[in-house]
């Protein structure tokens, strides 16, 4: 993490948070594939791209190291868990109309994050982030009166997110070596699945259908391009900066589904997205204004 802004990394952040935001377009073309098919697809294709930028970068002995450490694997292992369900959550989310909750799910998990930072690392909150928890904390309960249902969707990928950048921080490897090292974990299974599902003849990808095989190709691209373009701009921008910015592909996520899908924002969606948006506003305020005084 740089303490200045530089211009090659302010524009692989915002590639990366534009080429999220415009995720569900992809996950949209591919809704008619189960969501685990899609996972697998995921996993498998990321592969080839995420060892080829090791390759690249010559960074190839550091994964080879953490593979040697027991502790390593077994920590990369949660955090592969952690971010296939999330991935999970995700594909269902677009595929089945509640592209919304996605978004309601990123725009408040780094008040999440900061949460969590103060009951498992004790770390000391401003009063302007406890206000903003309370009302993210406010708009999750607008919602639930309203729909009569916790909004499970949105809350799972809060969680299965915020957990996993949290363990991350602890995988003593770097985000790159790190991503390949959860993909390759996953691997096996995914694999065993793949192949299952194609000697069943319930597959997608030699079906036959040349644009399915082809979208399915590109699963490792859009999955790992915008994980690893966003891993070297961090390294090159301030953290108030991404603070900001990780807000980019929520709002597009939001725009696509209301505008291109369909989706109704209703009245509670109406209340409950302001509140979060104003948390968020206090939030980033808090933290800009902490920047400054540091």
């Amino acid at each position: 993490m740089t303490a200045e802004d530089t211009p090659k990394g302010f524009a692989l952040g915002l590639t990366a948070y534009l080429l999220w935001g415009f995720l569900p377009l992809y996950m949209k073309a591919v809704a008619h594939i189960p969501a685990a098919e899609i996972i697998a697809h995921r996993v498998l294709w990321s592969i080839p791209v995420a060892a080829a930028v090791l390759i690249w970068l010559g960074r190839t002995g550091d994964l080879k190291t953490a593979l040697r450490s027991p502790r390593t694997v077994a920590m990369a292992a949660l955090t592969a868990a952690l971010i296939s369900v999330n991935w999970g959550i995700y594909v269902w989310a677009i595929a089945s109309g509640h592209a919304l909750e996605a978004a309601l799910g990123y725009y408040i998990n780094p008040l999440f994050s900061v949460f969590l930072g103060a009951v498992l690392l004790g770390e000391r909150l401003r009063p302007l982030q406890w206000i903003a928890i309370a009302l993210a904390g406010a708009a999750v309960l607008v919602l639930t009166i309203e729909n009569g249902t916790i909004p499970y969707a949105s809350l799972s990928l809060t969680v299965t997110w915020g957990f996993y950048a949290y363990f991350k921080k602890s995988l003593p490897v770097g985000p790159n070596q790190g991503f390949l090292l959860e993909i390759l974990l996953l691997a096996p299974a995914a694999l065993a699945y793949v192949v299952w599902l194609e000697a069943t003849g319930a597959g997608h990808f030699l079906a036959g259908h040349a644009p399915d095989m082809w979208l399915i190709l590109g699963l490792g691209l859009v999955t790992a391009g915008p994980l690893m373009i966003y891993g070297n701009a961090a390294k090159l921008l301030r953290l108030s900066t991404i603070g900001i910015m990780q807000y980019i592909a929520p709002t597009m996520i939001l725009l696509l589904a209301v505008f291109l899908f369909g989706e109704p924002f209703g009245t509670a969606r109406a209340i409950a997205f302001p509140m979060i948006w104003a948390a968020l506003a206090l939030y980033t305020w808090s933290m800009v204004r902490a920047r400054r005084a540091a």
